[in-house]
C-alpha cells in the first residue's frame, strides 16, 4: 500500500483506524508526537422515506499530513519536507486507542518539559475503553506478566 512520505516498519493491518507518529526535524533533531486518522466518516442525507442518516467511511488526508503544530508545520515549510522524517510508530484500531496511546507516549518522553520536541499541549479527554477492548488487553497482560 502507497504510504505517502510515512515510513512504516512491517505492513499496514487490515482493521487500522490510525496511527501514532514521530516527526524529526533532521537539521536540529527536534520532533513531534502525534495521531493520524486513516479513515473519516462521512455523514449522508437518509434514503428516500427513511429518518436515519447514512454514514460511509472514507480515506482521510493521512499520507500528505504534517502534523498539527503550526511552529512544525512553519519549519516544514521554511527547510521543505525533504529535511523531515514522518514515521509511524504504532497503528491502532480504534479512537480510544488512537487518544491512549498518542498521551501515553507523549507523558513518557515528557515533550512538554523539553525544548526537544515541537509539541506544545498534551490534549487529553479519554473515557473508559470499550469493553472487548478492556477484556484484549487484559487477556493480553495476563499472558504475558
Amino acid at each position: 500500500m502507497e504510504t505517502g512520505h510515512w515510513t512504516v516498519d512491517g505492513t499496514i493491518p487490515e482493521d487500522a483506524f490510525g496511527f501514532i507518529y514521530e516527526i524529526t526535524n533532521t537539521v536540529n533533531q527536534r520532533k513531534y508526537i502525534g495521531k493520524k486518522q486513516m479513515v473519516k466518516r462521512i455523514k449522508r442525507a437518509p434514503l428516500k422515506g427513511k429518518k436515519r442518516k447514512r454514514i460511509d467511511l472514507v480515506e482521510s488526508d493521512w499520507k500528505t499530513y504534517t502534523g498539527s503544530s503550526d511552529r512544525l508545520n512553519a519549519d516544514i515549510e521554511e527547510l521543505g519536507k525533504d529535511t523531515f522524517t514522518f514515521q509511524i510508530l504504532r497503528f491502532c484500531g480504534s479512537k480510544f486507542e488512537l487518544s491512549y496511546f498518542e498521551s501515553k507516549m507523549q507523558f513518557e518522553r515528557d515533550v512538554l518539559l523539553s525544548e526537544d520536541y515541537y509539541n506544545g499541549i498534551i490534549n487529553c479527554r479519554i473515557g473508559r475503553p470499550p469493553k472487548a477492548l478492556k477484556e484484549h488487553y487484559y487477556n493480553k497482560c495476563n499472558e504475558e506478566c
